[in-house]
């Protein structure tokens, strides 16, 4: 008889497969780069959601077909190429089915914090690696105005920033950070259904 994998067990298994390769032109690997966001997250004293909202991230470019791609495969390597996968909303999509907004929408909304902090903030886009300001060009580029008060609207705006810069800042090569399994009950207790 087959068991059924918890939802932890099947999101460590991404990041034990998907996510040991590299990180779309980055220095580390997309499971070292969620494990270093979520990290950062901790090391802030973020409350337990926005640490899984971290960590979780770019669980987006894990996944391969799903509904939110059409049945197609999409993963990062569609970003890297020029077609936005979406993968803020098809991650977010995914985890809500266990997870409660707290941790979806910040990221659902971490790709449109990039395009607002750069609309906003003369000098983030100077901050952003190559690859990341390269996949702003695919992912829309700055905010407009408009759009810019739009998002500043969300009652899950200041979350989605707060993703955004551990973002940024999770792409040391040489940064050492616990493994998925000292974010295991975290995860756990944050979860509404199963």
């Amino acid at each position: 008889m087959a068991t059924m994998m918890s939802p932890t067990d099947r999101i460590e298994e991404l990041f034990a497969s998907a996510g040991a390769s590299d990180y779309l032109g980055e220095p580390v690997t997309v499971a070292a780069h969620l494990l270093q966001a979520g990290a950062l997250a901790e090391a802030a004293g973020a409350v337990p959601a926005l640490v899984a909202a971290a960590l979780l991230h770019d669980v987006g470019h894990l996944r391969g077909a799903d509904r939110l791609g059409g049945g197609l495969e999409r993963s990062g390597r569609d970003l890297m190429a020029g077609t936005d996968n979406n993968h803020g909303d098809r991650g977010a999509a995914w985890l809500a089915q266990w997870f409660p907004d707290s941790v979806t929408e910040p990221i659902r909304l971490h790709v449109a914090a990039k395009r607002y902090l750069c609309a906003v903030e003369s000098s983030y886009l100077g901050r952003l690696s190559e690859a990341s300001v390269y996949t702003l060009s695919v992912q829309g580029g700055p905010m407009s105005e408009a759009e810019a008060l739009e998002f500043e609207n969300s009652p899950w705006a200041a979350d989605a920033v707060a993703v955004r810069r551990w973002d940024d800042m999770a792409k040391d090569a040489a940064g050492d950070v616990p493994g998925f399994g000292h974010f295991r009950l975290l995860l756990e207790g944050l979860l509404v259904a199963a």
